[in-house]
């Protein structure tokens, strides 16, 4: 092996091994970030060596596990079960303030008369957390049908606690205490919902800033999957496209050059809808020029909160 090859070779072997040296879990980020990237509390990740606990103010925490002891035995935090350690789990639907949360707690051991539908009282067994502050739940949760272990909760979120409006990005804690697992174990099953007024988002892929370039306009939009087991659209009527100089039509308009006259759902139950189109030159002769900002709004009227919500997406012209 000559001097270059050796040197190529030694380079090569110094960067795997400072690349075998970085630890596994080096990308995890922060509670704090993932929560603000959407990950539920339940689902947060910690580092090796440290413990997940939930604070009763509803802030999740990775802590060594002596401190994770301490904080349990003073009732200032607990440990949420992972869905993977339990065959029981707690499922929602979406909420927003002024409106009802709907949780499913499946727990085949609730499950006693085979033959009938079980109403089980919820005292000792669930509790709901707005921001850490304790709010009254239903007495009863009712089982979905007979035998199946499913308990539909109804919760009515009250318009204010403790004097202080509840607002979007609020966090909804619900608590089920597992009295036994499959494993006969007492555990504490959690489910953190995040409080917004519409769970519909639109963005692009693909471009979206070069005049007459075709990029992709993407929308996540719950309500309007409408069959889950066929692919549902959109209208393009439904999208106002709003541009500098006056231009205001809507992504119908044949000059956007639309693969369809539809976002299509990218497939059965997936709730986000797609279609490709293309920025014009001019909109009923009025010109777009590269600098321009343009909006493309949505306007969602099936909200959790029953009101009419303006989606927003906010391009320039590269």
């Amino acid at each position: 092996m000559n001097t270059a090859t050796r040197g190529i070779f030694l380079g090569i072997f110094a960067i795997l091994l400072i690349s075998s040296s970085i630890p596994v879990d080096a990308q995890i980020e922060s509670p704090k970030k993932q929560v603000k990237q959407g990950i539920a509390l339940e689902e947060i990740q910690c580092k090796t060596g440290l413990e997940l606990v939930i604070r009763n103010n509803g802030n999740p925490a990775c802590v060594i596990e002596n401190t994770a002891e301490k904080m349990k035995m003073l009732g200032i935090a607990f440990n949420p079960t992972p869905a993977s350690k339990s065959e029981n789990q707690i499922k929602s639907i979406p909420a927003s303030s002024d409106s009802i949360v709907n949780f499913y707690i499946t727990d085949h051991d609730l499950n006693l008369a085979h033959g009938g539908v079980e109403i089980i009282e919820t005292d000792g067994l669930l509790e709901f957390t707005i921001n850490g502050e304790t709010i009254p739940g239903p007495e009863t949760m009712i089982e979905t049908g007979p035998n199946t272990g499913q308990f539909y909760v109804k919760l009515e979120l009250p318009d204010t606690v403790n004097g202080k409006q509840i607002s979007q990005d609020d966090i909804i804690l619900v608590k089920y205490l597992d009295q036994s697992d499959s494993a006969g174990e007492q555990r504490v099953l959690v489910k953190s919902v995040k409080l917004s007024k519409t769970f519909a988002k639109v963005e692009t892929a693909g471009g979206g800033s070069r005049i007459g370039h075709e990029f992709t306009l993407r929308i996540y939009e719950p309500d309007a999957n409408r069959d889950s087991k066929e692919v549902d659209r959109i209208s393009l009527n439904l999208f106002e496209f709003r541009g500098e100089g006056g231009i205001r039509t809507t992504l119908a308009n044949p000059k956007f050059d639309a693969n369809s006259a539809f976002l299509l759902e990218t497939g059965p139950n997936s709730n986000t809808f797609e279609v490709k189109i293309k920025i014009p030159r001019e909109v009923d002769g009025k010109p777009i020029h590269i600098g321009d900002k343009y909006e493309i709004r949505y306007i969602d009227r099936s909200t959790p909160s029953n009101t009419d919500e303006k989606i927003i997406f906010n391009g320039r012209i590269g």
